[in-house]
């Protein structure tokens, strides 16, 4: 279930206006005006915490759901809505979307998300989603037969539905199912305020459930997402929160003392901070593109008591940055689909086209080829992103190889993930980590 149950809403006030802004929010998403993060934190800002988690499960929700929820409204719809009305659609969705997977009764999802349309100044709007809703509600719309339209029931885009089963025939169904899922909190502890032995045991003593993670020896699942407001000692810097697959690059880059490190595309900022707390004595310096992303490194860094040299500038770019001295270690979590991330951001269901691919694979080797060559001999370089698609991770690798003669592959040899034609794929896993892609590199010493 994807909503917190009626129980917990029912003395949630204004509950047709958390309506009305996540289908302004879908409406936007739909345009591609906005990314869901960046929607929801401009929205949010005004409402109190029970009415900000229920904007947020409806939109994680609906877009999660929205290749099954657009055909059932098809079907209820004399002919297709407009474009201008992409609000009056991001409203069917909702409706439907809490009768279909929530425990809010038929009347309250039915008269709530009609009333949130009385506000969109389209007077034909609340008898329209009036009567689709409760027409779904007395007499369900057939589903259509799997063979027909995947579609409706792994609800992602049909390009991206085969490029996975393409790539991963054996694990694709496992894939669709987690992505369809609600992620995990995990955190990571911070070894140098204390273990995680430690750690667990404060969460006991909070009455916060808890488990270690099985690859991650900082890592920590929780049962259930909690404010990190909660967390003992959040604010003195003991844990962060980050997924147990991105935890890992800490560990496969193995910092010595006295490196010169550098974390390319670094933002937010979870890996460049795990880097320092594994290696106290060691220079990293952060790349990145996007201010008011670094801005996050930022913030991190400060609240973890750590310290790095932070450029906000284009990584392929080298003149913009590089002082010329030579990075003993190099981390590339290089740009990419994010389809390994689904569930956290299930907008980029809608956002992201197939023709993405080819244009992120060009850039990913673009950077690639550019960092490489900061990278002193005998020097390390660990490739990583949050895709699932070969074109992305072993395809760019093999394409840099054959062109790279002073490199070679180091095999990561790990109890996670999937061996590939290069480096390793983690696959997203159900109540685990997120899917996430690693190659380590090392250039010949000269």
């Amino acid at each position: 279930m994807d909503l917190p149950s009626y129980s917990q809403q029912v003395n949630t006030l204004a509950k047709s206006s958390v309506r009305l802004r996540a289908a302004r929010i879908i409406s936007s998403i739909y345009q591609h005006k906005g990314s869901l993060t960046g929607l929801l934190s401009n929205a949010t800002g005004d409402l109190e915490g029970r009415d900000a988690a229920l904007l947020k499960a409806l939109c994680y929700g609906t877009l999660r759901h929205y290749r099954e929820l657009s055909y059932l409204i098809d079907q209820r719809l004399d002919k297709p809505l407009k474009p201008k009305d992409s609000d009056v659609q991001a409203l069917l969705m909702l409706g439907v979307f809490q009768l279909r997977h929530t425990d809010v009764p038929a009347h309250a999802a039915i008269g709530e998300t009609a009333g949130a349309a009385k506000a969109l100044k389209k007077p034909w709007a609340t008898g329209l989603i009036n009567g689709v809703l409760r027409g779904m509600q007395r007499n369900p719309v057939s589903p259509p037969s799997q063979d027909r339209m995947p579609g409706f029931y792994h609800n992602h885009p049909n390009w991206l539905a085969q490029a996975i089963e393409a790539d991963w025939p054996e694990q694709a169904e496992d894939i669709f199912a987690a992505n369809n899922g609600r992620a995990p909190m995990t955190l990571r502890v911070n070894l140098r305020r204390c273990r995680r032995d430690e750690y667990l045991g404060l969460l006991t003593a909070s009455d916060i459930a808890a488990a270690p993670a099985a690859h991650s020896p900082e890592g920590i699942y929780l049962q259930s997402p909690i404010g990190v407001e909660q967390l003992p000692h959040w604010q003195d810097g003991w844990v962060s929160v980050q997924d147990e697959a991105a935890q890992l690059s800490a560990s496969l880059l193995s910092i010595p003392e006295n490196a010169r490190v550098l974390d390319a595309c670094a933002a937010p900022g979870g890996k460049t901070c795990h880097l320092l707390e594994r290696q106290a004595k060691q220079r990293l310096q952060a790349i990145e593109l996007e201010p008011h992303r670094a801005v996050r490194i930022t913030e991190n860094l400060q609240r973890l008591g750590l310290h790095a040299e932070l450029s906000i500038a284009d990584a392929g770019d080298l003149n913009a940055w590089w002082d010329g001295e030579p990075f003993d270690r190099i981390l590339l979590d290089a740009p990419c689909s994010a389809t390994g991330v689904l569930r956290r951001h299930p907008d980029i269901r809608i956002l992201r086209r197939k023709a993405d691919i080819k244009t992120l694979s060009e850039l990913q080797l673009n950077i690639l080829e550019k960092v490489w060559g900061t990278l002193k001999p005998g020097g390390k370089l660990l490739y990583a992103t949050c895709s699932v698609l070969k074109a992305e991770n072993e395809q760019t690798i093999a394409t840099f190889l054959k062109k790279a003669d002073d490199a070679v592959e180091e095999a990561i040899n790990a109890s996670w993930g999937a061996p590939a034609l290069h480096g390793r794929q983690l696959f997203p896993s159900d109540g685990g980590h997120d899917g996430f892609y690693y190659c380590l590199l090392q250039k010949r010493a000269q």
